[in-house]
């Protein structure tokens, strides 16, 4: 009588016996990351919690005499419809701050402006002294759409 060794053992018709994955781990591996995955990923969207400032509403009547600088999407100034130069528009708006320190400056920049762009203008205007100094956009829906 003969004993076989499993590296020579064969099954009733003379094959032998094919390996087989148990793969009930690895699915449970799986869905045991897939849950893991599901439960985190909403916190990690979400991110710090920081509360905004709230925006009251805008004193329109304050605005009406307002000073209207407008950067337009070639990045000239222009003044009461009149492109100036940065030096003309700064010289200009020292005298109006001189005789009417109290009246309000708005810039108005076309929206294809870099960010940085509008920035720039924006922290000049600011160093020539006017008490207020506003930049105008259009409202928009929560969605960003005007």
């Amino acid at each position: 009588m003969r004993i076989r060794t499993s590296a020579t053992a064969t099954s009733k018709h003379g094959k032998q016996p094919e390996p087989e994955i148990n793969v009930t781990p690895l699915v449970d591996v799986v869905l045991v990351l897939l849950i893991i995955f599901m439960v985190i990923a909403p916190n990690l969207q979400e991110g710090t919690p920081v509360v905004l400032p709230e925006v009251s509403k805008v004193d329109e009547e304050k605005l009406e005499d307002a000073l209207e600088v407008v950067l337009d999407d070639k990045g000239q100034f222009l003044l009461e419809d009149k492109v100036v130069t940065k030096a003309e528009l700064f010289e200009t708006l020292a005298a109006v701050r001189s005789k009417e320190p109290e009246r309000p400056l708005i810039l108005k920049a076309h929206a294809a402006l870099p960010y940085g762009t509008v920035r720039e203008a924006f922290a000049s205007l600011q160093k020539v002294g006017f008490g207020t100094v506003a930049l105008k956009v259009d409202a928009c829906d929560e969605d960003g759409k005007s």
